[in-house]
């Protein structure tokens, strides 16, 4: 069994006016934690993070595995929406991630080709998503309260105003999408729709789906991280050996959610996959 794993980290967001400081370090903590552990690892940092650099990424990291091999995909950095472009999204919003050059390419990373991504491997392969950002608010949602700011932490959110081109924005998207109709947000993920069958996939994901649900960019002893990949990492090694993805969601509930960081840590997966031995 190979143990392959991509792990992205992005503060850097060009004419976004929405830099992070916690996500280089988070990428840099996962993949040190994964090397530990066998994985054979990769990195995106910053500009490397492209929407084509992230694409390739996962394809690559994807198509190198083979049945029974395991691959772990790791990013940190702005969860967004995006207009609803296939008409599949009740709200009419697909969740996106952000990659580097959101605002220079008008596009996010949607929900949609993620799970094209991880519909192309190979039978008998197991993914594991760890995501440190959010998927929260709506379309309308202003920036972070300058209170969180202030207080030394940023929920990882950006909303579509903050990358989207004006003319884009008002008119449902470059691709001329549904806008939405102003229904209450119906979160997804990129395992919504994925068969619900013992192929071992298991998303962890800083805090719960929906509205007013962030994913902290924090610091911890002056060092800045994402709260949640600090205590994801701090709970993965207190567990004992053969310990399961359920037992590390549990074991996470001592930290988040906190007064500090009202954060709920989310896993989905079927009951067989979340109760396999971690990384297996």
């Amino acid at each position: 069994m190979a143990k392959l794993a991509l792990c992205i980290g992005i503060n850097n967001y060009p004419g976004t006016d929405m830099d992070l400081a916690g996500c280089v370090n988070d990428a840099n903590d996962w993949a040190t934690e994964l090397a530990s552990r066998g994985f054979e690892v990769t990195k995106l940092i910053d500009a490397q993070a492209t929407k084509a650099g992230m694409v390739d990424g996962f394809r690559k990291v994807i198509g190198a595995a083979v049945r029974s091999d395991v691959v772990v995909i790791t990013f940190s950095g702005h969860g967004t929406y995006q207009y609803d472009i296939d008409g599949d999204e009740e709200d009419d919003l697909d969740e996106a991630l952000c990659p580097h050059d959101i605002r220079a390419i008008d596009a996010a990373l949607i929900d949609d080709e993620i799970h094209a991504l991880f519909k192309a491997r190979k039978d008998g392969v197991h993914i594991v998503l760890i995501s440190d950002s959010c998927h929260s608010g709506t379309v309308s949602r202003a920036i972070p309260r300058s209170g969180d700011v202030e207080a030394g932490r940023a929920p990882r959110f950006m909303p579509m105003e903050n990358w989207m081109s004006p003319e884009h924005f008002a008119k449902g998207g470059p691709r001329g999408a549904t806008a939405p109709h102003g229904s209450a947000h119906v979160a997804s993920t990129p395992f919504t729709d994925a068969p619900q069958d013992d192929a071992g996939d298991v998303l962890m994901a800083g805090c719960e789906e929906g509205e007013d649900h962030f994913s902290y960019d924090a610091t911890f002893m002056d060092r800045p991280n994402g709260a949640f990949t600090f205590y994801a990492l701090k709970a993965l090694r207190t567990l004992r050996s053969g310990a399961t993805y359920a037992d590390w969601h549990r074991a996470l509930k001592d930290s988040l959610p906190s007064t500090r960081y009202p954060q709920t840590p989310r896993i989905q997966g079927t009951e067989t996959s979340t109760g396999r031995a971690i990384f297996t």
